[in-house]
C-alpha cells in the first residue's frame, strides 16, 4: 500500500519527471526483495513485484484517459492529452532502465548472474537470431543488402509482435501491458549494463583505475547505446498499451452501440497507427544508425 500510494494518475501528468524517481524506487524495492525472498527465480520475481507497484497508477489513468475520450471530440486535442500520459510512462520506464542498470553494474558478479539470470539467456537468444539473419546472404552484394533489409524485418518483426503484446495484455488485464514494459526494462538494462562492465574493465587495465571522469563516460555511453532505438521503441509499446487499456474501460463500462464508444475506437485506432509509424522509426535507427555510432 506505501509504494501504490506514493502518486495518483492526475498529479503524474502534472509532474511527470517526479515518475522517473518513482520508477527506481519500485524497481529498486522490487529486485532486493526479490533476490531476498526469491532468489533462485528473482529475475521474473523482481518484475513481478514492480507490475504490482505500479497497478493502481497504470489502471487509473487507462481510466483517466477513457474518461478523455468521452469529453474531447477532437482528435488533435485528444491526442495531446494522451501525450500527458505517455511522458510520465516514459519518465517511470527510464526509472525502471536507471535502476536495474546501476545494480546490473554494481552488484557482484554471482548476484548478477542470478538476479538477471532470463534477461542475459534472452539477449543471447536475440542476437543469435539477428547474426542469423546478418550472414544469410550468398554474395558479398546478396548479404550487404539482405543482411541490412533482414535484420531490418527481424527487428521490426520483433516490435511489432511485442506491441501487440501489450495491446492485448492491457485489453484482457487491464494493465497488464506494464509487466511487458517492466519485463523490456530489464532486458535492456542488462544490455546496458553489461556494455557498462564490458568497457570498464577495458578501461580499468588501459587507465589504471585512474581516472573517474572515465567510467562516467562510458556508463553515459551505454545508456545511449540502447536509448537512441530503445526509447522510441518503448514510447510505441506505451501507446499500444494505452491503446488497448482505454478500449478495455470502455468495453468494461458497456458503452456498446453509443458514439462516445465508437469515438473511443477510432482514438484507440489513431494511438496504434502511430506506435507502428514509431517502431518503423524506430527499426530504422537501429538497423542504420546506431551500428554507425557504436
Amino acid at each position: 500500500m506505501v509504494l501504490e500510494s506514493l502518486i495518483t494518475a492526475p498529479t503524474a501528468e502534472k509532474k511527470p519527471w517526479d515518475l522517473f524517481f518513482i520508477g527506481f524506487l519500485y524497481a529498486s524495492v522490487a529486485m532486493f526483495l526479490s533476490v531476498w525472498v526469491f532468489r533462485e527465480e528473482a529475475s521474473l520475481v523482481m518484475i513481478l513485484l514492480t507490475v504490482i507497484a505500479c497497478l493502481p497508477l497504470v489502471h487509473k489513468t487507462f481510466k483517466l484517459e477513457e474518461e478523455k475520450d468521452t469529453k474531447i471530440t477532437k482528435e488533435r486535442t485528444l491526442l495531446k492529452e494522451h501525450g500527458k500520459a505517455i511522458t510520465f510512462f516514459m519518465f517511470m520506464f527510464m526509472g525502471f532502465v536507471f535502476a536495474f542498470a546501476i545494480w546490473y553494474v554494481f552488484l557482484p558478479d554471482n548476484i548478477v548472474a542470478t538476479v538477471f539470470a532470463t534477461q542475459i539467456k534472452t539477449i543471447k537468444s536475440i542476437n543469435m537470431q539477428i547474426a542469423g539473419v546478418g550472414v544469410s546472404g550468398n554474395s558479398a552484394v546478396d548479404s550487404a543488402v539482405s543482411g541490412a533489409g533482414g535484420i531490418f524485418m527481424q527487428i521490426l518483426s520483433n516490435n511489432i509482435k511485442v506491441l501487440l503484446f501489450c495491446i492485448f495484455f492491457a485489453f484482457f488485464y487491464g494493465a497488464g501491458a506494464i509487466f511487458i514494459l517492466a519485463w523490456n526494462a530489464s532486458v535492456i538494462s542488462a544490455a546496458v549494463g553489461n556494455f557498462i562492465r564490458e568497457n570498464i574493465s577495458a578501461y580499468a587495465a588501459a587507465s589504471g583505475l585512474t581516472n573517474v571522469a572515465g567510467y562516467f563516460h562510458v556508463f553515459s555511453l551505454g545508456l545511449l547505446k540502447y536509448s537512441i532505438h530503445g526509447i522510441p521503441e518503448i514510447l510505441a509499446y506505451f501507446i499500444g498499451g494505452l491503446a488497448g487499456g482505454i478500449i478495455s474501460v470502455a468495453v468494461i463500462r458497456h458503452d456498446f452501440n453509443t458514439d462516445s464508444f465508437k469515438r473511443i475506437l477510432t482514438d484507440a485506432f489513431d494511438l496504434i497507427l502511430v506506435a507502428v509509424f514509431v517502431l518503423l522509426v524506430a527499426a530504422w535507427i537501429e538497423v542504420y544508425i546506431t551500428p554507425a555510432l557504436f
